[in-house]
């Protein structure tokens, strides 16, 4: 790939992409917001649907993570927890939902932070929250290939009693998953739309698959046991603090919601179909995982037996009591694997376009290579390729303390969530002062910039109006406060070295570096969102 096949965007004028297609239309409200359409809009409503819901992949994650909830609330407490988080997840998502339809930009958070924030205030909060995005999306990418890893030794490790799996070999199958998916990203044209759309179906079928062996396989407890039977195996002084610490769990599995906000710039009529595809996401995930709960909760059999299943996967454990065939767990574990790859392919999307849009708005070091877009496929190359080489090395660190690196890639939630709350916080001071005008009575001219720094403040077609939008968007932040405080504690009470939770100072560490580097740099070069056009 040489240089002269690269590209970044040239000053243009909105003349240049009058047209009456939807692409034209959608290249024109990219430009009212000041960019230049350089991405291919290769996404439509199912595709990108699919690449929301593969992201999220609730159901297959309460699989792997229902375990926390359970240790610190038990099998109530996880119900509960399950509802509650459902609920301000729906809440934060009608958020987004709500800015990706006034903006839909591959920047996200910090674009709409820059439009949101008063003017003495817009770089700063801009430039803070566009690294938390950043090291957010970094972190998640790699913690996926580092479960794929995980997952694909529990495997080896289940047909095969004698294979004692070490730390690096489990580096190695997650550079395998990060490869082939890097492959799958760079090929460009239809292929990523296609995959994700397919990988819709085995969502949903693969979800039946293990749902109806292991409910008609398995003893069932009553449903005494689960509804009101609570645990504190954390020794937390109460029971209501236990449950909060064990909120952990669903929020993990509810993680990457603005996944689709960041593909914003490769999706025919974004401001429509991005909110539809969250909404919906957070309707059929929330649904297929609130059912995959409820079956593990009364399928559990012998939990003991299950927590120390020699693959140190408790699901394994699960599978494996309710069918006592190793053949048949390994076909319902593997159906979960092929899920949890899928979505590290459309995690590298999502955190690549995330990157190559910050460094286009001047934000990132080496902003001049990362902002490129390659010609040929119409895809920011140099951005997916720096985000695997990131996720490499971060899974280098598992080799030599996995402590290290659970505590490092936990950083995906606080920084997302963190950036979430900037925008929601700002995005409520402005709809309560009135700040933003109503579609019809905005603006209309076909020059006229409208949702950028500086610019008129005009609602999307997803709108939530009146009282019930300030309470949505009031709840989303008090969900998300509690979400974030709670995501820095340690599992139990008596936490040492080895079980402390080290995400927090992972957190204010990327925050203080990047201020360091905004002082000395960034802030001569960085002014927020750059008007292309």
């Amino acid at each position: 790939m040489g240089h002269h096949e690269l590209k970044q965007a040239p000053p243009a004028t909105l003349h240049e992409v009058d047209g009456s297609s939807q692409d034209n239309l959608d290249d024109i409200n990219l430009a009212r917001i000041g960019k230049r359409a350089v991405l291919r809009r290769n996404f439509g409503l199912m595709s990108i649907l699919g690449f929301s819901c593969t992201i999220l992949i609730t159901w297959e994650g309460i699989t792997a993570l229902f375990i926390q909830g359970f240790q610190n609330g038990g099998p109530a407490g996880s119900v509960y927890a399950f509802l509650f988080v459902w609920v301000g997840v729906t809440s934060t998502f009608v958020v987004l939902s709500e800015l990706v339809s006034m903006a839909p930009t591959a920047g996200g958070q910090y674009h709409w932070c820059s439009m949101l924030a008063p003017p003495s205030a817009m770089k700063l909060s801009s430039y803070i929250t566009g690294w938390l995005t950043v090291i957010g999306w970094q972190a998640t990418y790699a913690t996926a290939i580092y479960l794929n890893g995980t997952y694909i030794a529990a495997m080896i490790s289940l047909t095969h009693s004698d294979y004692v799996p070490q730390a690096w070999h489990m580096t190695l199958y997650s550079y395998a998953t990060a490869l082939i998916g890097l492959a799958i990203n760079c090929v460009g044209g239809k292929l990523l739309p296609r995959f994700e759309g397919t990988i819709l179906i085995l969502h949903i079928l693969g979800f039946f698959a293990i749902l109806i062996p292991l409910t008609y396989m398995a003893d069932h407890k009553n449903a005494k046991e689960v509804f009101t039977h609570f645990i504190n195996e954390g020794q937390w002084p109460t029971q209501g603090l236990s449950f909060f610490i064990g909120l952990i769990g669903p929020v993990f599995a509810f993680a990457g919601g603005d996944a689709a906000v960041h593909m914003a710039e490769e999706i025919s009529n974004a401001p429509t179909y991005v909110p539809w595809s969250l909404m919906l996401t957070v309707l059929i995930n929330g649904t297929l995982g609130f059912a995959m709960l409820l079956a593990l909760l009364f399928c559990l059999g012998d939990i003991h037996k299950a927590l120390n299943d020699p693959t140190g996967l408790p699901f394994v454990g699960i599978f494996l009591q309710a069918t006592e065939s190793i053949p048949g767990t390994v076909v319902m574990a593997s159906i979960i694997i092929v899920l949890c790859f899928c979505t590290s392919v459309g995690m590298l999307a999502s955190a690549s376009r995330q990157f190559w849009s910050f460094s286009r708005d001047r934000g990132i070091p080496g902003w001049q290579l990362w902002s490129q877009v390659t010609t040929r496929t119409a895809i920011p190359t140099y951005t997916v390729v720096f985000t695997t080489t990131i996720s490499l090395l971060l899974n280098l660190i598992n080799i030599g303390s996995d402590v290290a690196f659970n505590s490092l890639v936990s950083m995906s939630t606080s920084g997302l969530y963190l950036s979430y709350m900037a925008v929601a916080g700002l995005l409520l001071y402005r709809r309560c002062t009135g700040g933003i005008m109503n579609r019809n009575n905005g603006n209309r001219g076909s020059e006229a910039k409208i949702n950028t720094a500086g610019a008129q403040l005009v609602w999307g077609p997803f709108h939530m109006r009146g009282i019930w939008g300030i309470v949505v968007n009031a709840f989303s932040l008090i969900y998300m406060s509690i979400a974030t405080f709670f995501s820095f504690w340690p599992p139990n009470n008596h936490a040492d070295v080895q079980s402390m939770n080290y995400s927090v100072v992972g957190t204010l560490g990327t925050i203080i570096l990047s201020l360091l580097y905004y002082f000395v740099r960034a802030r001569r070069i960085y002014s927020g969102p750059v008007v292309e056009i």
